[in-house]
């Protein structure tokens, strides 16, 4: 069939105009370097990732928590497991999204994380339930997001266009927005089972598949066809050399790294063993405090969205981080319920700013061929340090307790807050100087 341009349309030609139209908008192959029309796209498989990803986080949890009530160690491990492959996989992920094409590798990554999903749904329907199955899941579900991550990073520069900023910005919005979506839907997981749950996490990860796959982008010109080792490892270098060498990406990464020792290990490991100890051990207790979090993080991005560009992104991170730093340890105190709820909503306002602000910095100091790279070495920082963050959370939380936890993070992080503003290069940072 052919769309009202006279290009071939992928619809039947018995389509309305309407749909036609919508055809041509988004698939018609003269218009596949226009960002505007790829980006809804982008957006679609971004957020069926992350309302999967908001559904697994709090099903995980409460899986190991409180249906197995595996000790304060064992979920550490659990966390670790999912943590791990970034550590092992995620530099390796970039290099290959940058040399056979980000979208392709978007796809067949998030394509590949059907895979644990289907697993742990077989485990479920099947009653063999157990802490090795949950870590078989973990793994699996773990290395597929080492690759879906930098490459949805990089392709994020492909439907950008010239408002990087603003780009990283909106799709912050989508990451934690769907994500609280698929908080609020494990709200259910005590009612109708996670069965019912997983099956639907499968189906939106699917969605996303087909997004991806229809984003109007073609990567023949740009991906390479190699696949020597030897080159994929020279590509790897060259992405390091390009982290280490700026001095304000270093700093993004010293502190992407104190972030997931202290503030993901805690949060992943200590909020729910808390909640069980303290609070509740339903399903609703844990979903709730992670909708929390993720209202302050979009909120905060919304904040960004409406008042524009931040023209020093370093100073404003650092300061974000050491709010975000002692508002963590105030977790230390015996509060009610509603009390801690409403401490991780501010948490969540300084890390929506920190986030996207380092997300943005990395990005624009990025060079054009290396992206991918670059942004893996954002996520594996992040998530490398996580998988260390999260047993050595487990840890604290038997030897000194999930309260006392908090407090050691919390005290820990400032510490490379004020040792990062002391280098002086973030700080400074300016926008002008990250475009120019």
């Amino acid at each position: 069939a052919m769309c009202v341009q006279g290009c071939r349309c992928p619809l039947i030609s018995s389509a309305s105009a309407s749909v036609t139209n919508l055809c041509h908008r988004y698939w018609c192959p003269c218009h596949r370097s226009c960002h505007i029309r790829a980006l809804p796209l982008y957006l679609i498989g971004t957020g069926s990732w992350f309302t999967a990803f908001g559904l697994q986080s709090v099903l995980f949890s409460w899986l190991v928590t409180m249906e197995l009530r595996e000790p304060a160690q064992n979920v550490g491990v659990a966390q670790m497991c999912l943590l791990i492959p970034a550590t092992l996989f995620m530099l390796v992920g970039g290099s290959m999204a940058d040399r056979y094409g980000a979208k392709r590798m978007s796809v067949l990554a998030q394509s590949a994380a059907l895979v644990p999903v289907a697993w742990l749904l077989w485990v479920l329907l099947t009653d063999r339930l157990s802490f090795p199955n949950i870590l078989v899941f973990a793994i699996g579900i773990g290395t597929a997001q080492a690759f879906v991550t930098p490459a949805r990073d990089a392709l994020l520069n492909h439907v950008a266009g010239t408002q990087l900023q603003r780009t990283v910005m909106l799709t912050s919005v989508v990451q934690f927005g769907t994500q609280t979506i698929g908080f609020v839907a494990a709200i259910f997981a005590d009612q109708f089972g996670p069965e019912i749950l997983v099956a639907g996490q499968l189906c939106t990860l699917l969605v996303g598949v087909i997004a991806l796959r229809a984003i109007p982008l073609d990567e023949d010109s740009t991906a390479t066809r190699s696949v020597e080792i030897t080159n994929l490892l020279h590509s790897l270098l060259e992405g390091a050399r390009s982290v280490i060498s700026s001095a304000p990406l270093r700093s993004i990464v010293v502190l992407n790294v104190a972030m997931g020792m202290f503030f993901m290990g805690s949060y992943i490991v200590a909020v729910p063993v808390l909640i069980r100890e303290f609070y509740s051990t339903t399903s609703q207790s844990l979903a709730l405090v992670n909708i929390a979090n993720s209202t302050g993080l979009v909120l905060m991005i919304l904040l960004l969205l409406r008042y524009g560009t931040v023209n020093r992104p370093g100073a404003v991170l650092l300061a974000a981080q050491f709010v975000g730093a002692v508002v963590l340890s105030c977790c230390v105190f015996d509060v009610s319920y509603a009390t801690f709820v409403g401490i991780i909503f501010v948490w969540g306002l300084c890390g929506g700013l920190a986030m996207t602000l380092s997300r943005a910095v990395m990005q624009e100091q990025a060079l054009p061929g290396q992206r991918g790279r670059v942004m893996s070495f954002y996520s594996f920082a992040l998530m490398g340090a996580g998988a260390l963050g999260a047993p050595l959370s487990g840890y604290l939380c038997d030897l000194v307790g999930a309260r006392q936890t908090f407090f050691i993070a919390g005290a820990l992080m400032l510490l490379v807050v004020i040792v990062v503003f002391s280098t002086g290069s973030l700080a400074r940072l300016r926008v002008q100087q990250a475009v120019s």
